[in-house]
């Protein structure tokens, strides 16, 4: 047979390989023949769609004797392949049996039992159930927020002008004064349990009074109650306020306050007093000095001061109408100076 022999250069420099003959030895047959497969065993007898199809093989089963005689015990085991299908027998499928698949697929799997469920469902009913959630959980969440968190109040007089106009919705952050700690110059909301304002007519029942409280209540609608006041906190107990110095400014502790949040429209008029807070409450003025009734109108009684239990809080930020939303600011510059009350 042919056999390669050692490479020679190329006269161009290129490898190319030199073939050689050789006799053919004399004792080796001219055809070399693979062994024959053994016979399998057990032949399977052939079916009448084996024999159909023996009788015109295809070209995908058709091949030469000496290479299909290794695998013939493994294709007898295996389904006739014929016509483009299979041709084994496969178990036919019984009508009202359920058919194997996945265990999601089954009838009482969960996106079945589901699907089942939303069958004949009023879709308007579904869509009421979903919007009275909602309602009930705002409902609930604004309760909780009122009550332990934020209460909306609204504003019905001038006497904190032109930091709070008539008809604001403001946002009091009930945490002050407790647990966190009131400071001076904090705008306080407080119950009025001195006498200090007019006993509010009652109010004729109209179709939705109840409705209004009920809002009111839960914390939906501000506070119109017209019993509560808001003022600015000048003491602290144990300060000494006295107004006013030779410049006509207030000074607490000895310090003159240079106070930036007064109505700057009109010049405040001197009301002099001289005071010192008592434990327990603290002493307040309006930013509208001149259309203020606050403690300096009421030094007859109680001394003009208020009890700190009865401050509801302290305000936050305007929350309406909405090109007035701004948080409020306490000014800590005006009290940076003052000292510590004497004696602590």
């Amino acid at each position: 047979m042919p056999e390669t022999g050692p490479r020679s250069p190329d006269p161009q420099g290129h490898d190319e390989p030199r073939v050689t003959s050789m006799p053919i030895p004399a004792d080796e047959p001219r055809t070399t023949r693979l062994p024959a497969a053994p016979v399998p065993a057990h032949v399977p007898e052939p079916t009448p769609e084996t024999t159909a199809f023996a009788a015109g093989p295809t070209a995908e089963t058709t091949a030469e004797p000496h290479a299909a005689q290794p695998h013939a015990a493994h294709d007898a085991a295996r389904p006739v392949r014929g016509h483009g299908r299979l041709e084994h027998d496969r178990p036919e499928h019984a009508p009202g049996t359920p058919l194997a698949g996945p265990a999601h697929a089954g009838p009482t799997s969960a996106r079945a039992r589901k699907a089942k469920a939303c069958e004949g469902r009023n879709p308007v009913l579904a869509w009421l159930k979903e919007i009275a959630t909602v309602v009930v959980i705002a409902v609930v969440l604004s309760f909780l927020i009122k009550t332990f968190l934020f209460r909306a109040f609204y504003i019905p007089s001038e006497s904190m002008m032109n930091t709070l106009d008539v008809n604001d919705r403001i946002f009091v952050n009930l945490l002050v004064p407790e647990p966190i700690a009131l400071e001076r110059g904090d705008v306080v909301v407080f119950r009025d349990t001195k006498g200090w304002l007019v006993p509010a007519p009652a109010k004729p029942a109209g179709p939705l009074t109840g409705v209004q409280d009920a809002l009111m209540f839960v914390g939906l609608l501000p506070d119109n109650s017209e019993q509560h006041l808001v003022k600015r906190v000048i003491g602290l107990p144990g300060d000494h306020v006295v107004c006013c110095d030779g410049s006509g400014r207030l000074t607490v502790n000895g310090a003159p306050l240079d106070e930036k949040y007064i109505n700057s429209a009109e010049i405040p008029q001197a009301r002099d007093f001289d005071v010192v807070v008592p434990a327990g409450k603290v002493w307040v003025m309006g930013d509208n000095r001149n259309h203020s009734a606050d403690s300096r109108s009421h030094l007859d009684s109680n001394g003009g001061f208020i009890d700190l239990a009865d401050i509801e809080g302290k305000a936050a930020v305007i929350a309406w109408p909405l090109n007035r939303i701004t948080s409020l600011d306490n000014y800590p510059d005006v009290f940076r100076n003052v000292p510590a009350p004497a004696g602590k």
